[in-house]
């Protein structure tokens, strides 16, 4: 089913249709509903790094490493230091 958003509303707010899919796949992609690849599609990118630049400009991080990824991280560190060692 298409999103249909009228011209006067995108004037009311402000932006022209590809600033509103930007706009829209940032927000998405913020609140974790779209990855950063499809997100970037929605946006109309062919690459993730223009998007990626539209994230920084608005201030949404676009890693979030979890409390898993930190244990992982420690335990790499681990078999680093114990083949150090050796």
């Amino acid at each position: 089913m298409p999103l249909i958003i009228s011209d006067e509303e995108l004037r009311e707010a402000g932006l022209d249709e590809r600033e509103a899919r930007i706009e829209l796949a940032c927000r998405l992609f913020d609140i974790g509903l779209l990855a950063l690849w499809p997100a970037a599609k929605l946006a109309g990118f062919s690459s993730r790094a223009p998007f990626e630049g539209e994230l920084r400009a608005r201030d949404i991080p676009i890693y979030r490493p979890t409390v898993e990824d930190l244990h992982e991280d420690m335990a790499t560190i681990e078999r680093m230091r114990a083949r150090q060692r050796r």
